[in-house]
């Protein structure tokens, strides 16, 4: 079996002055990097944590990733079935729950995929592969609660 390793370096931003002297002496920003990679995603927490609004936070990564290995895996299943893709779009939606204790789970996430393909005739079949997507994704594969599909497939209004 082969095995991949991945590597990612987290850098936290926040120290103001004070370290952690206190959960509000300082801000919960951070770069998140990899190797080889020319830019650095600013991320900090969810502003219901005291993070910064205008950066990523853990959750929408976490998201993102599901969305983003999903329409990875659904393109190579179109290509490899004679579906021709000419956009694709996402507006994934996740809920997390938080405890009474403070920590929390993603209970369920949402895939809206809008999809343009080339022919008419292949509108159901693509509408298809998106389960079978999910079952390849390997972030899905990996996450303890259900990840749902609300897919749509068209063709563009000039391929009618």
């Amino acid at each position: 079996m082969k095995s991949h390793h991945y590597q990612t370096t987290i850098q936290w931003t926040g120290n103001l002055g004070k370290g952690t002297s206190n959960y509000k002496a300082y801000n919960r920003n951070h770069t998140i990097t990899a190797n080889h990679k020319i830019d650095s995603i600013l991320a900090s927490s969810d502003p219901s944590f005291l993070g910064d609004k205008t950066r990523y936070n853990p959750e929408e990564l976490l998201l993102s990733s599901i969305s983003s290995c999903h329409m990875l895996w659904y393109l190579h299943l179109c290509a490899t079935h004679n579906i021709t893709v000419l956009n694709y779009t996402d507006q994934a939606e996740g809920t997390m729950q938080e405890n009474k204790d403070g920590s929390g789970q993603f209970t369920s996430v949402t895939l809206h995929p809008k999809v343009v393909i080339k022919e008419a005739s292949m509108i159901a079949q693509a509408n298809t592969l998106h389960h079978q997507a999910n079952k390849m994704c390997f972030i899905a594969r990996s996450c303890n609660f259900p990840i749902l599909h609300d897919a749509f497939a068209e063709t563009s209004p000039s391929q009618d």
